[in-house]
């Protein structure tokens, strides 16, 4: 419980710090999002991708607003009760408003009883949070039907080149593909702000939220996981790997790494849901430039981050992703509405050597889903193919990114 006086010092100190925040570039996320909406709005995403920014741009298509950060250390004894204190200072302050933005709210518990309360009064909210599994599981209880949630990523390759002032081209495309897009770390190009990211992933929202008395090993399997981007993976080598005391730990500590979007389990596509889940993941990573940062062998593995591009691109537009591994592999398949959309193929150039597996595995998934057109991205090719009724369309990566 908080002292009234001391919840109006924190609001007039937090106001002041968002009215001489640097607005940034115009995230893509901010044309999609509709204040007018009787819904809650939901920014989910990563540490430090961008979401307090977006929330201040969004701030402008308002005129009054409320603004709080949850994430302030001064705010570490906020309960549900003070929420009427809040309000009360929100109206002293500033006078009425419908627009209330509130930053990294899972931090404080039953959070959804206050937003539920004003939704019913006609306000309108736009909420941020790190947790995905945290804020799903209070949307999912007393704001089913009354909520829209949005994920936020680090930037994309176009917002990338806008904050660069770059233009598209192969080499600033080859630019993104090491460094990621984290606003801070492109600004700086310092290794250290990754790794301490990293280090406050781990420790805020793994070892802390979750009461674990082993940080150690939790660092220890994201560093391992961030090595081996693209790469298959079971549960039971990692319990192996790390001495852990059962398989369910190993998929307690991945799905904990995955609530905060540091990492994605891709399962391999099987009709059988129990096979999909007993069947080898692959692992992906939420950037480039920070698996690069904090693993050993990633950043010099062109083709695997190539693949990671992709698969993040993918994931920004699809929930379900898989793998396919029949007589020979495709990298990526989609999902949607219960049926399987595309097939997607990636490889870091076609050759001889290659051009026989690529082509094959792609045209195996296109035959076994009744797919007319499949996709191979690369660096920098660009090609037409037709095989066995398929027409295979080859492009570099980058020009893909900007469709």
């Amino acid at each position: 419980m908080m002292l009234k006086e001391t919840l109006r010092s924190i609001v007039r100190s937090q106001r002041d710090s968002l009215s001489n925040s640097d607005y940034g570039i115009e995230r893509e996320k901010n044309r999609e999002l509709d204040l007018k909406l009787p819904f809650a709005l939901v920014l989910s995403g990563i540490r430090r991708c961008g979401k307090s920014t977006l929330l201040r741009q969004l701030t402008k298509k308002t005129g009054n607003f409320y603004y709080f950060n949850f994430e302030d250390p001064n705010v570490a004894g906020f309960e549900v009760t003070d929420f009427q204190k809040l309000n009360d200072v929100f109206l002293e302050e500033f006078g009425e408003s419908n627009y209330y933005f509130f930053d990294e709210i899972q931090n404080v518990q039953k959070w959804e009883l206050f937003v539920r309360t004003m939704l019913d009064n006609k306000k309108h909210f736009v909420i941020t949070g790190s947790n995905a599994s945290l804020l799903s599981k209070e949307l999912g209880t007393r704001l089913t039907g009354r909520h829209l949630r949005y994920e936020l990523f680090p930037f994309s390759f176009a917002e990338f080149l806008n904050f660069s002032g770059r233009k598209a081209s192969h080499a600033s495309f080859e630019d993104y593909l090491s460094k990621g897009g984290f606003p801070e770390y492109l600004k700086n190009e310092r290794a250290e702000i990754l790794q301490e990211l990293l280090n406050d992933i781990v420790a805020r929202d793994v070892v802390i939220r979750y009461g674990l008395r082993n940080p150690k090993i939790v660092k220890q399997i994201a560093v391992f996981l961030l090595t081996n981007i693209g790469k298959e993976f079971s549960y039971n080598s990692i319990k192996r790997t790390f001495s852990l005391g059962s398989t369910n730990s190993a998929i307690a500590f991945i799905s904990y790494l995955e609530d905060c979007y540091l990492l994605f389990a891709v399962p391999k596509f099987d009709y059988s849901l129990k096979k999909q889940l007993v069947s080898p993941k692959k692992i992906y990573a939420i950037d480039n430039g920070l698996a690069s940062v904090n693993s050993a062998s990633f950043s010099s593995d062109k083709g695997r981050m190539l693949e990671n591009v992709v698969f993040l691109n993918l994931r920004k537009k699809n929930q379900q992703i898989f793998y396919f591994s029949g007589k020979k592999e495709c990298d990526f398949l989609t999902k949607d509405a219960g049926k399987i959309t595309s097939a997607v193929q990636v490889c870091w150039g076609l050759d001889e050597d290659n051009r026989e597996r690529e082509i094959d595995g792609l045209v195996e998934a296109l035959e076994k889903f009744s797919l007319k057109r499949g996709l191979i991205l690369t660096n920098s090719q660009e090609d037409r193919l037709e095989i066995k009724n398929k027409f295979i369309i080859i492009k570099p990566v980058w020009k893909w990114l900007l469709e």
